[in-house]
């Protein structure tokens, strides 16, 4: 019997489908309904507060994160784009690239606490515990712009010669953003607010996620050549690269399991495991669905979460619009929750 289980799992590995060493395989076990209407973005876990907080139109979708229930919203954010939240202070924050502001709001109440302006719109936004200040990236004017988190605050603008896309902090005073544009990271003093060197992520191109393992120095980054880019987050030298899925446009890196992700537009889920800070395996491209490419990820449950809706047919190209979208159909947007 285990002669032929082993044959059959052989099968599977072949055939792309096999349960991992490291489970029985990432696959979608619910979905979360949000209905409504309108884009979205970034979504962010609050693993400690058990929140699910989701970029849906002009506002956030607060969600209990174990029952997937609705449980409020965040309202007039214009253009949201990003959510960071510190939980030492309270406080969440959320980037409005319409009205190029930050918007602060109550993590209990949800009502909102004020407002601070940044350069133009700002895109992704993450909060460093390291220095207590939140960094809006701002995608429209080439910088960062630096909030204190307790008072709300501007303490300054850094130039970062490249169009960002998101970033990470390190906890140790350090916050790393890809800069889309030059297919390079920079690494921010989040204390002195200066930016160190760009340095190269040749040969990944055109990064967009980004996620750390602080613990063994490591950041994941998701390119749009279809890979995953490893980088020592200390001098900046590309360690590695393992193969991902197609429109890749977020990352995440689970301590509790050594599982790196990458969600992609085209319908997977990259999962790559770090067996040690010099080599990374590629584990599976779970099955998802097209244009899910938005993530969360739980650490306490190790769930990831993905924005996600249906499409109805692409419509014929014209010449104003020589690449047209398939249009989201109406009440189906939610939260797609993949497990081991």
């Amino acid at each position: 019997m285990r002669t032929l289980r082993s044959l059959i799992a052989f099968c599977l590995v072949l055939a792309g489908l096999a349960p991992t060493a490291f489970g029985e395989g990432y696959h979608v076990t619910g979905k979360f309904k949000i209905g409504g209407e309108g884009g979205w973005d970034y979504l962010i876990a609050d693993s400690e507060g058990r929140r699910l907080y989701v970029s849906h139109g002009g506002q956030v979708e607060v969600l209990d994160l174990d029952s997937g229930e609705v449980v409020g919203k965040v309202a007039d954010t214009p253009g949201v784009h990003g959510i960071a939240v510190a939980s030492d202070l309270g406080r969440g924050f959320v980037s409005c690239g319409r009205s190029s502001t930050v918007k602060i709001f109550d993590l209990k109440t949800l009502q909102p606490l004020g407002e601070a302006a940044t350069g133009k719109n700002p895109d992704a936004i993450v909060y460093d515990p390291a220095s207590k200040r939140v960094f809006a990236f701002n995608g429209g004017s080439s910088s960062a712009t630096a909030l204190d988190a307790a008072s709300g605050k501007v303490d300054g603008t850094i130039d970062l010669g490249g169009r960002p896309e998101f970033a990470a902090p390190d906890g140790a005073g350090h916050v790393f953003v890809n800069l889309e544009d030059k297919s390079a990271v920079v690494r921010l003093d989040s204390k002195k607010l200066t930016a160190g060197s760009q340095w190269p992520l040749a040969p990944c191109e055109e990064p967009s996620g980004m996620a750390i393992d602080a613990k063994h120095h490591r950041l994941f980054i998701g390119c749009s050549n279809k890979m995953m880019g490893v980088m020592d987050s200390q001098n900046g030298h590309v360690v590695a690269t393992v193969p991902a899925g197609d429109g890749v446009d977020a990352n995440g890196f689970d301590p509790g399991t050594g599982l790196a992700f990458s969600s992609n537009g085209d319908g997977s889920l990259t999962v790559v495991h770090e067996d040690s800070p010099e080599k990374f395996t590629l584990v599976e491209n779970a099955k998802t669905v097209r244009g899910a490419r938005t993530m969360a990820l739980d650490v306490k449950t190790h769930r990831v979460l993905l924005s996600c809706a249906e499409y109805g047919p692409t419509p014929a190209p014209t010449t104003e619009r020589p690449r047209p979208r398939p249009p989201v159909l109406p009440g189906t947007f939610g939260i797609l929750v993949l497990s081991q």
